[in-house]
């Protein structure tokens, strides 16, 4: 068997950057993205962060919103109704997760459709699941962007996917299928889950288990897409997912984890080709977060 291929999602996303940058020179105008954060949760500052950087890089307006975290849902539904209302705004997030007195889905649901760069609102939801053309979830759309740009047919293809989130599973599970794949989804629910995922011509899998797809759960010569981030504590874990890899070892030794995908590294040799955990797919949400930001500017426009 052949050497499996790695999709590398951090070349994707360069690929990607570099394209909406000229795209961006070539519009007239400066398309803008406004993102709300609220209170201190390390991992949200660090994501906010790496977003303006990338507005920086691509020439579009960042506009930042830090609002006290003791603001009402009220409160936070004013902020966004301005930000509706704003020309200069064409993208809207409102980073997650929330205060917890503060109503999640009124928020979302508050959010310009046109302006929802998340693609988590109602009505774009709708327009996925019937074909229409709309702003997508960043980590599917990334997804989709990666099997294509790596060449990777979905036509007629046997696609099954594990987990059924509103964020990942249920959005790319709509995109594969208006990508004409033969689709299957499961789940929590599902029986003898190894007998659906060994029919896998692509895989992707987005549960948050770690390693939880085995070797012997995947065809041989499948695609596999792991969108699973995990973190390994445990000295014995590391051990067993990563036996030969002196580089994970010596991560786990000065930083005290490792991070992994859903699906076992085992697995990987199996495969035809597969998405790393770290850089693969994660590596391409904030780029996909940049394209919809620029479609969302050029929709509202009607520039095609």
């Amino acid at each position: 068997m052949t050497e499996p291929r790695v999709l590398d999602g951090a070349a994707t996303a360069a690929e990607i950057r570099a394209e909406l940058k000229q795209q961006v020179a070539a519009l007239g105008f400066t398309p803008g993205l406004a993102v709300v954060l609220i209170g201190e949760d390390p991992a949200s500052a660090i994501y906010v962060r790496s977003k303006v950087k990338a507005c920086e890089e691509l020439g579009i307006r960042s506009i930042e919103l830090r609002p006290d975290a003791s603001l009402t849902t009220e409160d936070l539904l004013t902020i966004v109704a301005d930000l509706n209302s704003r020309d200069d705004v064409d993208g809207i997030l409102v980073q997650l997760p929330l205060p917890k007195q503060v109503d999640t889905k009124r928020v979302l649901e508050a959010v310009d459709p046109d302006k929802d760069v998340d693609g988590f609102h109602p009505v774009n939801v709708g327009k996925l699941q019937i074909g229409q053309d709309t702003l997508t979830p960043c980590t599917p759309t990334g997804v989709l962007e990666i099997l294509k740009r790596s060449g990777i047919p979905t036509a007629g293809a046997e696609a099954v996917v594990v987990g059924r989130s509103d964020i990942v599973g249920k959005p790319v599970a709509a995109m594969l299928l208006q990508a004409n794949a033969t689709l299957t989804v499961c789940h929590g629910r599902t029986r003898n889950l190894a007998e659906h995922t060994r029919r896998a011509d692509i895989l992707v899998v987005a549960i948050g288990k770690a390693g939880f797809i085995t070797a012997d759960m995947v065809k041989p010569g499948a695609v596999l897409v792991d969108v699973g981030i995990n973190r390994l504590t445990d000295a014995a874990d590391v051990e067993r997912f990563f036996p030969n890899d002196a580089k994970r070892h010596e991560t786990f030794a000065k930083r005290g984890s490792v991070v992994i995908g859903d699906i076992d590294p085992a697995a990987f040799a199996v495969s035809s080709a597969y998405t790393p955990v770290p850089g693969g797919v994660g590596a391409l949400t904030i780029a996909m977060l940049m394209h919809n930001t620029v479609k969302a500017a050029k929709l509202r426009r009607g520039l095609k």
